[in-house]
């Protein structure tokens, strides 16, 4: 028992060591031109690589700031004949850093799109933000940053206890807190999780509103990618993890049939699905 205990431990250090970084965030949308209309005009993100998939009836797109291969993408689904979702109640938002604010959201007006909160100060901030939605609905927060390396920098996602799934993100993905905010006046309390700091990198935003501990996850929003050295040790890290604190593993960690690329997935305590994603096989899929 005591060796168990030992190698559980050893095991337990694995995702701090190990070759991580935010790949895509997955979710489905109503119509694919659209959208990648929407984001390349008014968000100004390329398209890195569309992949239709007659026989499985679906189609993807892959949109962001730069290559794959260093930054954070999204990845869009459109499943033939789905029209719409429902995003839930427990989505947030994603997140776009940008050097002018109030230029871009009167670019995404011009264009036709659904500003939801006017540019300007956080309350009792600095920062400005503004907000805007995109035609299936996804909310996109708008934060002014001079520069930055990766301007797709948020996924934020309601849990109902924050301290439960902050030990479940450091143990089971050796994410850290770079950032944590409480707010009692608007009864809300987020953290901010990642891999680096919160202005070089992208971050998952958890936040935790008072008294609410569910909530509805939709249909829309899928989940997120993170690249891995070892999906079978990231897989067994999970795993102790889930034991503890809830969870579960979704895929045993192995190749996609046809693809080759191994993965493992889970969900998190509160259903959050993530998939960790093999960071050789993911560069040769890029290739």
């Amino acid at each position: 028992m005591a060796e168990a205990t030992q190698s559980n431990a050893e095991l337990l250090e694995w995702p701090k060591k190990d070759k991580r970084r935010f790949l895509h965030v997955v979710y489905r949308v109503g119509d694919l031109d659209r959208t990648i209309k929407f984001y390349t005009e008014c968000f100004g993100m390329k398209l890195l690589r569309k992949r239709d998939i007659p026989e499985e009836k679906y189609a993807n797109a892959f949109l962001g700031f730069g290559p794959e291969q260093s930054h954070f993408v999204v990845e869009l689904t459109y499943n033939y004949g789905v029209t719409s979702y429902d995003i839930g109640t427990g989505f947030g938002h994603f997140a776009i850093a940008t050097p002018d604010v109030y230029k871009l959201v009167e670019d995404i007006r011009a264009k036709g799109g659904n500003v939801t909160r006017e540019p300007g100060p956080v309350k009792g901030g600095k920062s400005v933000i503004a907000f805007v939605k995109d035609p299936d609905g996804y909310a996109f927060e708008l934060i002014q940053r001079p520069s930055t390396p990766e301007p797709l920098c948020q996924v934020m996602l309601r849990v109902g206890d924050l301290e439960r799934s902050i030990k479940f993100y450091e143990k089971a993905l050796g994410l850290r807190v770079v950032k944590k905010t409480d707010r009692p006046e608007y009864k809300y309390t987020i953290a901010m999780l990642g891999y680096a700091e919160e202005h070089e990198t992208t971050v998952l935003e958890l936040t935790y509103n008072y008294g609410v501990t569910e909530y509805t996850k939709g249909n829309a929003y899928a989940q997120v990618a993170i690249g891995t050295d070892d999906v079978y040790k990231s897989a067994e890290v999970v795993n102790i993890v889930t034991q503890e604190l809830g969870g579960k593993i979704t895929r045993q960690p192995g190749p996609i049939p046809g693809l080759n690329t191994k993965i493992t997935a889970f969900l998190d305590p509160d259903g959050w699905k993530t998939v960790l994603v093999d960071n050789q096989d993911f560069l040769k899929e890029l290739e």
